[in-house]
């Protein structure tokens, strides 16, 4: 009988799973060089960037989706909430993922592999798309009617000029980096811990959802593309078996009376009769020879059963038997 465990099964660290720590920081590090400098060379497209935002927004009006204006309101109510949001916008998007993946090399390797590997599969796949469809982001189309909260409540990691800002690519809208780093996080720790709080990770990328709505950097459409691009990369890196789910065989129970496991006594059928003739007392009279039963001088026949007898081996049993009990 097998049983699959659904819980992780690494709940101690295999350090045989564990990559070299050198290579990877090096490995990492140059993984966010290489974005970061993949997004400056996608600055300069504004006409492109603005052409593409007022399509992107209609397509959005188009499909009915809720205008970005109702969040960011919400926000607007109250000054030490928009300078929350804008806070947790700059300062949480990468040291949470960073403590992520240094967490999970440390607690979790085999996870930490295939989250590692995730992430660099999604980040590169944006970075194209950076390429190939620069955005500007809602904060900037006039027909939007939102305002840059980060400028006017602070704070905020972009220059006051978007064309000439060499920190950032501000025309890097679609995807939304900060919703599927945030989704990975929360999908990552979810696997690869037991905690019945563990869903409560889901909080971290719908925080940052109505985050980076709010303030008017992302439309809903980059969430969603970002989404379908994290699901794919997530169906192609699936994690190994040992890390996922093991087979547990429960032992099997011993079948009654097969000799195995604690000894049958004698009374159900483990001994014969010799064994009660031989702790008989001296001098006493033999047992009693049951009707089914060969006493204990006999020998049982040769082929272990006792069948029915037939013909004249019935008629020659029947008189003992009938003499054997009185």
């Amino acid at each position: 009988m097998t049983y699959a465990r659904t819980e992780p099964t690494d709940q101690e660290p295999d350090i045989r799973a564990r990559p070299p720590l050198v290579r990877e920081f090096l490995l990492v590090a140059g993984l966010f060089l290489a974005y970061k400098f993949g997004r400056r060379a996608a600055n300069g497209h504004v006409e492109e960037a603005f052409r593409n935002a007022g399509n992107v927004w209609d397509l959005e009006r188009a499909l009915h989706l809720p205008g970005e204006g109702a969040v960011q309101g919400l926000l607007l109510h109250s000054q030490p909430l928009i300078h929350a949001a804008n806070t947790y916008y700059a300062a949480v998007h990468f040291p949470a993922t960073a403590l992520f993946l240094v967490w999970l090399y440390w607690r979790r390797p085999r996870h930490y592999v295939r989250s590692r590997r995730v992430l660099a599969a999604l980040t590169a796949a944006a970075l194209v798309l950076h390429l190939l469809f620069p955005l500007a982001p809602p904060r900037m189309l006039p027909v939007a009617g939102l305002v840059d909260t980060g400028q006017l409540y602070g704070p905020t990691v972009y220059g006051q000029t978007p064309a000439t800002d060499t920190m950032a690519n501000q025309f890097a809208a679609m995807p939304s980096l900060h919703v599927g780093w945030a989704v990975m996080v929360a999908v990552g720790l979810i696997v690869a811990t037991r905690s019945r709080w563990r869903w409560l990770w889901l909080l971290h990328p719908a925080l940052t959802l109505l985050v980076v709505v709010g303030t008017a950097n992302h439309y809903w459409l980059d969430a969603i593309v970002v989404g379908a691009m994290l699901a794919v990369a997530l169906a192609v890196f699936r994690l190994p078996l040992s890390a996922r789910t093991t087979p547990a065989r429960l032992p099997r129970p011993a079948p009654c009376g097969s000799g195995e496991g604690s000894p049958v006594p004698a009374y159900a059928g483990g001994a014969g009769p010799r064994a009660f003739a031989s702790a008989a007392p001296a001098g006493s009279p033999g047992p009693a020879t049951v009707p089914g039963t060969f006493a204990a001088a006999g020998s049982p026949p040769s082929s272990g059963t006792a069948g029915p007898a037939t013909g004249a081996d019935a008629g020659s049993q029947a008189p003992a038997r009938a003499g054997a009990v009185r």
